[in-house]
């Protein structure tokens, strides 16, 4: 499974994996290489990094200062995001040198650690550009400038400002965790798992570490050691809702749904907000056949994350599966309005189309699923499908004969191929495809078919043959006796002549 990349499921549903990071303050830490007090510059870069309150508070605690905190610095910091505590607690230190004392912070990072509180991350990176041009071996900055790029997932730029973060010697293991989450978002889960490995050598109670571990390893497929890596950052963490959500994953990918269910609701405990659990646990319901509650899950994901395609996706097939094709249809119609260019659905939005016998309407989804998916034999075959029931049946044996060359092991596309050949009198043709179809997968409807067939052709002996085997795999269905014997009347009234 890519990383970090929506999985599609077998009903058009699409769950969410690991699609965001936070990150968790760390229960302890080790003395970072770098020593010397900090000064305010240095103080922004790493709230602008999104580095916690409280390890700020631990650092400073380490390191000292070299700025005393007047009302005006005291109001830089608390716009720049950082704890009420934290600037509360700096007012109260001293300079660790009184020579370099300083109230001052400088004016652009403050502006850019403010547009970065406020999310205005380009803004916030273009001003920090300039800075780390000017200061260019500042591991404070590339740190800050790494979160800035992960923010708007480049995640190739922004492993490589925490390393050179990290080469500037600060030893945090703060830089080795976002190197591990950006090596496991770009692909490379060896060095993910290295990157997080690390992290624990420094720190082995570190529970964002423990979750690196195990989004690694589950990147590499190891499902079994994933979900123990979550459960010991849950044990360093209990209150972590993203590792619940995490282990939930794991726990669905194992089989394991009721679990799943459970990690899914402790995650919405912690965090009702979290709409990824929403639509996760309301694929898990939908699976397990609770349609109506999987829907209401996906309304309160909808609610929380109104443009989130994933969403109106998996609401809309749920519709489809409980009938409720006109709420389907409104859904998918929505997501397509929104996102033009969603790639999924409209093999499910045909579907129905379908129901609703609007057949007209069907052919132009499955027509749109076969150019985002030309190579797909079931949006073939039920795009022929589709036109038989509006009599194209040129056009239909067209669809259904690319079906069989994309997946000639389908039963379904020999089947129906063989009903359009049928309609058209190309008896010899419909044969083939009802005995291949046969071969394939027995059913009582295509030895039932493969009969009609062959009486058609004068072959009465083996159409009774087949239709004898059809009555007694479906021995309730009244068709194939009714019609088992009308063919030995008009067998016996053709010997009698």
């Amino acid at each position: 499974m890519a990383p970090g990349k929506e999985l599609g499921f077998g009903k058009g549903l699409v769950v969410v994996v690991f699609a965001a990071v936070i990150f968790f303050p760390a229960l302890a830490w080790c003395e970072p290489a770098a020593t010397k007090p900090l000064d305010c510059g240095e103080l922004m870069g790493w709230l602008i990094g999104g580095i916690a309150s409280p390890r700020l508070d631990h650092l400073i605690q380490q390191r000292g200062v070299v700025f005393t905190v007047d009302d005006d610095a005291g109001k830089a910091l608390l716009q720049a995001g950082a704890a009420p505590g934290l600037v509360a607690d700096l007012r109260t230190k001293r300079s660790a040198n009184t020579e370099r004392e300083s109230t001052d912070c400088p004016a652009p990072l403050i502006e850019a650690a403010t547009q970065s509180h406020l999310r205005h991350y380009q803004e916030a990176e273009r001003i920090l550009r300039r800075l780390v041009t000017d200061d260019s071996h500042n591991p404070a900055l590339h740190f800050a400038l790494g979160f800035l790029r992960q923010k708007q997932q480049d995640w190739d730029e922004a492993r490589d400002q925490y390393q050179q973060s990290e080469a500037g010697g600060t030893g945090f293991l703060e830089v080795h965790n976002r190197l591990s989450y950006s090596f496991y978002r770009s692909g490379d889960e060896v060095n993910a798992i290295a990157e997080a490995r690390t992290a624990l050598s420094m720190d082995p109670q570190n529970a964002e570490a423990y979750r690196n571990v195990g989004l690694g390893l589950y990147s590499s497929g190891d499902y079994a050691g994933a979900i123990h890596a979550f459960r010991e950052s849950l044990v360093r963490n209990p209150r972590a809702a993203y590792v619940h959500y995490d282990l939930g994953i794991a726990l669905h990918d194992i089989g394991n749904s009721d679990a799943a269910a459970a990690e899914y609701r402790q995650a919405l405990r912690l965090d009702r907000h979290l709409w990824e659990a929403h639509s996760n646990l309301g694929i898990v319901l939908h699976e397990t056949g609770k349609l109506d509650e999987a829907i209401a899950e996906y309304h309160f994901a909808k609610r929380l994350a109104p443009h989130e395609p994933t969403v109106r996706n998996n609401l809309a097939n749920t519709y489809c599966d409980r009938g409720d094709f006109d709420a389907a249809i409104r859904e998918f119609r929505e997501l397509y309005r929104m996102n033009p260019d969603w790639q999924q659905g409209h093999d499910r939005m045909a579907k129905a189309f379908m129901a609703k016998r609007d057949y007209q309407a069907a052919i132009l989804q499955l027509r749109q699923a076969i150019l985002q998916n030309p190579t797909g034999s079931v949006e073939h075959r039920v795009l022929g499908q589709a036109l038989l029931l509006i009599n194209q049946r040129e056009e239909a044996i067209g669809e259904l004969r690319q079906a069989v060359a994309l997946d000639p092991d389908s039963p379904l596309a020999h089947h129906y191929l063989g009903a359009a050949l049928f309609e058209l009198r190309r008896l010899e043709e419909a044969a083939l495809e009802f005995r291949e179809a046969l071969r394939l997968e027995a059913t009582a409807d295509d030895h039932y078919d493969l009969a009609a067939c062959l009486m058609s052709m004068g072959h009465n002996d083996d159409a009774l043959a087949e239709m004898e085997i059809a009555t007694r795999m479906a021995p309730g269905q009244e068709l194939y006796r009714a019609r088992r014997e009308e063919l030995i009347r008009l067998m016996g009234t053709q010997a009698a002549r």
